[in-house]
């Protein structure tokens, strides 16, 4: 129902008329937007797969430590900072974002392959790292074509309406991974192979479907010469709310604990059988497929940073639920899982909803890139500190103490964000 909208204008004798002054205008949501979920949600299946499996696989099943699993996960998201940045500004320095997106989709897509010829784990670290470097280099030059798609008063619709397809495929990716685990004598194998298959496909869409926005979208930006690094740099700098907007993801960022570590204190709390294990990014991912576009639309009308601020509350939220002792089991785990999903639902697509319009169209990617890549960076810290935190005060102490720096992170904000529109 998110790909066409109500009409603005009626038609009277084959004549369109204006809409009344006043009048809230929503248009279709744009095709290269549906196009690129598209592909997303296909990726998003394969890369679930995958991660779905992973924390069960390389812990129990190769014996990996907390602490080692910590650096492993902080280099499968850190991976990625780097490569943002060079794919932000290898997008905007040759306007060229469709093709280095899609070499970024083509490159995790190859890793799925890779993995059936990896047993160690640090070797599995090097294909994984190199996955999330492709994802890293895609992901500006891909919002980036999302933000050009669409005026500034309807990105946090265009982004919710990719999250959502998006998230649909990381709904559907732990069910395939559950079911080949189910059916397959040598699971994990079989689980990298479909993987690949469905990766391969969202390629091939994407050559074939996504248009590159570049010339459509701003003449100005087609027709001047993109900034060199250190220029572009200092532009991005001097750029009104920007480098506010790298501070605020990048502390919150560092206090946010990944989802692998979430996941697996969900199993050891529920006892929670192996080939059940996929399921439980299920729960998250309904939540964030049922919110993002809702929660996009909200961020429109009322402001982003607060809707930022308030999905972080829910992960706040979440993380007092997994400390509390439980009486309901299965339910109070449902209410970690569908906070968890409102969370994404509310912070990533909105943060580059609130990033795009900041920016100059030439440096559209790069900016973007440079948001996302001191998020990602923070959360390789994260990761580092919370599986020593794990090792040496066990998983509750290290949820309580991540807890309590997320509290005082969001009040630090809040605080940040009042004194700043004063």
């Amino acid at each position: 129902m998110y790909l066409s909208a109500s009409r603005a204008a009626d038609t009277t004798a084959g004549v369109r008329t204006r809409p009344p002054r006043g009048t809230r205008v929503r248009r279709a949501v744009a095709g290269n937007v549906i196009a690129l979920g598209a592909v997303s949600l296909l990726t998003d299946v394969s890369a679930e797969m995958v991660t779905a499996v992973l924390p069960l696989y390389l812990v129990v099943g190769l014996g990996m430590s907390p602490l080692a699993f910590g650096a492993l996960d902080g280099l499968y998201q850190g991976a990625t900072v780097l490569s943002r940045l060079a794919g932000g500004h290898l997008a905007d320095r040759a306007q060229r974002r469709k093709l280095v997106a899609g070499t970024g989709y083509a490159i995790s897509a190859v890793c799925k392959l890779a993995l059936l010829a990896v047993t160690t784990p640090w070797g599995i670290g090097a294909v994984l790292a190199a996955d999330r470097s492709g994802k890293g280099l895609r992901t500006a030059p891909r919002d980036a074509l999302i933000s050009l798609s669409c005026p500034p008063e309807e990105q946090g619709r265009a982004f919710g309406v990719h999250r959502a397809m998006d998230t649909a495929g990381a709904l559907l990716g732990p069910l395939a991974a559950f079911a080949v685990l189910w059916a397959a004598r040598d699971g994990y194998d079989a689980v990298f192979v479909v993987s690949f298959c469905f990766a391969a496909l969202g390629v091939l869409l994407l050559v074939l479907f996504v248009r590159d926005t570049s010339a459509e979208k701003s003449e100005r930006a087609a027709s001047s010469r993109t900034p060199r690094n250190r220029t572009a740099l200092r532009a991005l700098a001097r750029t009104r709310g920007l480098p506010r907007l790298c501070l605020i993801a990048a502390l919150l960022g560092a206090v946010t604990v990944s989802d692998s570590f979430l996941y697996l204190l969900l199993q050891r709390r529920l006892d929670l059988p192996t080939p059940y294990f996929p399921l439980l990014p299920v729960g998250a991912a309904t939540g964030f497929l049922l919110l993002a576009v809702p929660l996009g639309r909200l961020a429109d009308r009322i402001g982003r940073p607060g809707v930022f601020l308030a999905g972080h509350g829910a992960l706040l939220i979440a993380y007092l639920l997994l400390i509390a002792p439980w009486g309901g089991g299965l339910v109070a785990a449902g209410c970690v899982l569908i906070l968890l999903g409102t969370f994404y639902a509310a912070t990533d697509g909105v943060l580059m909803a609130a990033t795009g319009p900041l920016l100059p169209p030439q440096l559209t990617a790069s900016g973007l890139a440079l948001v996302q890549s001191s998020q990602a960076l923070a959360r390789f810290g994260g990761s580092l500190l919370f599986g020593a935190g794990w090792m040496y005060l066990g998983p509750e102490g290290a949820l309580t103490v991540a807890a309590a720096a997320l509290a005082l992170a969001l009040i630090a904000v809040a605080a940040f964000q009042r004194r700043s529109r004063a």
